[in-house]
């Protein structure tokens, strides 16, 4: 019996047929879970390509730098923050958002969010800061601005709160903790944040 020298070509995997928007989300997913293993200064172009299972070049075409390709992988893949809690009571609701937040942060896409802003340098940081007001920021505000104002309607809230230093105080104090005292904001944390500042500063001044 003679066995032929020759070996049928392997047949090209999915992976290598991918094209447009399946192709560009395998590599933004490659780039989130290489951030959120090896972190920002562990993160490599070729890693990534590796990752989605594709060429370099194909990555370069589409970012042409580290930071473009991490901006478009947070963006896309951070989750929404879209719907403010309504349970009835200001503390309960506040405490539900903080829920929310923490559940972002400490998603795949939060643990990659915080890698850059945990060792970034401040110039590589600028170019994230676009992406964290808006990807995070923002949207909490937003929710805190509805469940404050409701709680003012509610006559539980003073009349005067619902200005940007009140709306900036929870993203802040989560932002700083986590950045600077690398807290994990368990349920006691949440807890006091808004037992210790935030209803004191919501509280109406009883005449």
């Amino acid at each position: 019996m003679v066995t032929s020298r020759w070996t049928a070509a392997p047949a090209p995997t999915a992976s290598l047929r991918r094209r447009g928007a399946v192709l560009e989300r395998a590599i933004l997913d490659a780039a989130l879970e290489q951030l959120s293993t090896v972190g920002w200064k562990g993160l490599t172009m070729e890693g990534v390509a590796a990752g989605a299972q594709t060429g370099k070049a194909a990555v370069y075409r589409r970012w042409p730098s580290k930071e473009d390709l991490v901006a478009d992988a947070l963006q896309a893949g951070l989750p929404r923050l879209e719907d403010a809690p309504d349970l009835g009571a200001v503390r309960e609701d506040l405490l539900e958002l903080c829920g929310q937040v923490r559940r972002a942060m400490f998603s795949r896409p939060g643990f990659a969010l915080r890698a850059v802003i945990h060792e970034c340098d401040p110039r590589q940081a600028e170019r994230f800061h676009g992406v964290i007001f808006e990807g995070v920021v923002e949207p909490t505000i937003k929710l805190l601005r509805e469940v404050i104002t409701r709680g003012i309607d509610r006559g539980e809230v003073r009349s005067d709160a619902a200005n940007g230093y009140v709306f900036d105080a929870i993203p802040a104090m989560m932002m700083y903790r986590s950045k600077m005292c690398a807290s994990e904001w368990s349920d006691r944390d949440l807890e006091e944040l808004i037992d210790q500042l935030m209803v004191p500063l919501l509280r109406p001044v009883r005449p």
